[in-house]
């Protein structure tokens, strides 16, 4: 379906995990004091493959388009209202708007499918491969043409810009119904779990986006290879977020994983490369039901718990300061040495270190000693 997607390679190095934990164990602190904090600056390490980890130029890039789905009443709001969002990011009203600028983000808009046409701007991109997805529920959300050029277009959105952390964020009404039946499928989890209220719906209206998905899923029941899975039940914006998490990896940048959109791309992005998890650092656990479904898979313990709900990259957002202590206590704080502070007695056999920032998903990922 892709004109060749890029090479992800496994970024397990024993070597430099020993010399970075030594850092972090010779800081002036008691052994593991900063708990998951030191877990973290020692992931991002191994990301950027350096003892000296330092975080430049974060892109936080949003990803936008519209579902064909969104028909059938899944979603509390109209249709109108992914566009009249994206309209309000590029004003700088959205929270994701006033987190970037808070924090210093770069902040992109990236227009992949969205059913409006918006005039050039400063911060926006346009890139529509159409204007919006089908309604998966009578056919494909996507042809595999559409699907490979939304990809593309999230390869080539990040590889143009610098940097080597990635925020992705989306918007698109009706999402949350095409992460959910993604995650149901590749999961092989009952879509009852992976589906909740989304943009808020009331118990009516959860009922009725259930049975709409349950329909869904059995229209494409023959359905199970990745690429496959993303065309037929995914959407534009979730297909570009596959190519920027996989151009992302492959350039070795950190990736800050947002919501339960975000982790259903991440879920398609690690079936067809799994190392990509390697390069990621969960944010924070959505009230969605189908993310704890997806942390649980990645056996990932993310950084914040504020049931959030939002998307648009504002967990990712949040959690970013996380990461520039977690840096900033690798390359800047005193070891014991330097600072001519007197150490604690050596340590018992086993004694705690910095506990994992999440278990192990594959031989060789950053964090797993």
């Amino acid at each position: 379906m892709t004109d060749g997607l890029p090479a992800v390679h496994d970024l397990n190095d024993p070597a430099l995990a020993a010399r970075l934990q030594h850092l972090l164990d010779h800081k002036t602190k008691p052994l593991g004091a900063l708990g998951r904090l030191e877990t973290l600056g020692r992931r991002i390490g191994l990301i950027l493959g350096t003892e000296q980890p330092r975080l430049r130029d974060p892109q936080l890039i949003v990803f936008a388009a519209d579902h064909g789905l969104t028909a059938h009443g899944v979603s509390a709001y109209p249709s109108d209202v992914t566009w009249q969002m994206v309209e309000n990011f590029l004003a700088g009203g959205a929270a994701v708007s006033v987190l970037a600028r808070q924090h210093g983000l770069a902040l992109t808009v990236v227009d992949v499918g969205v059913r409006h046409d918006f005039a050039p701007r400063a911060g926006l991109v346009g890139a529509k491969v159409a204007s919006g997805s089908a309604d998966m529920s009578f056919g494909p959300a996507m042809s595999p043409a559409q699907c490979a050029a939304a990809i593309d277009v999230g390869r080539r959105v990040v590889a143009e810009r610098p940097g080597n952390v990635l925020l992705p964020g989306e918007m698109g009404i009706g999402n949350t119904s095409a992460a959910a039946l993604l995650t149901a499928r590749l999961l092989h989890a009952p879509i009852d779990r992976c589906a909740g209220r989304g943009t808020g719906l009331d118990d009516a209206g959860l009922q009725r986006k259930l049975a709409v998905l349950r329909d869904t899923l059995a229209q494409h029941a023959t359905v199970h290879e990745p690429l496959d899975v993303l065309a037929r039940l995914g959407g534009l914006e979730i297909a570009a977020l596959v190519g920027a998490m996989l151009q992302a990896a492959a350039e070795r940048r950190v990736i800050v994983i947002d919501g339960f959109i975000c982790g259903a791309a991440l879920l398609v992005a690690s079936r067809l490369a799994p190392a990509v998890l390697q390069r990621c650092v969960f944010a924070h656990c959505s009230a969605e039901p189908g993310h704890r479904l997806l942390l649980s898979h990645f056996d990932a313990q993310p950084l914040l718990d504020l049931g959030l709900r939002l998307g648009e990259g504002s967990g990712a957002a949040l959690a970013w300061p996380l990461l520039e202590s977690a840096c900033r206590i690798v390359c800047e704080m005193a070891s014991f040495d330097s600072a001519g502070v007197s150490r604690a007695e050596p340590p018992a056999p086993g004694a705690l270190r910095s506990p994992p920032l999440s278990g192990a998903v594959g031989a060789g990922r950053p964090g797993a000693d």
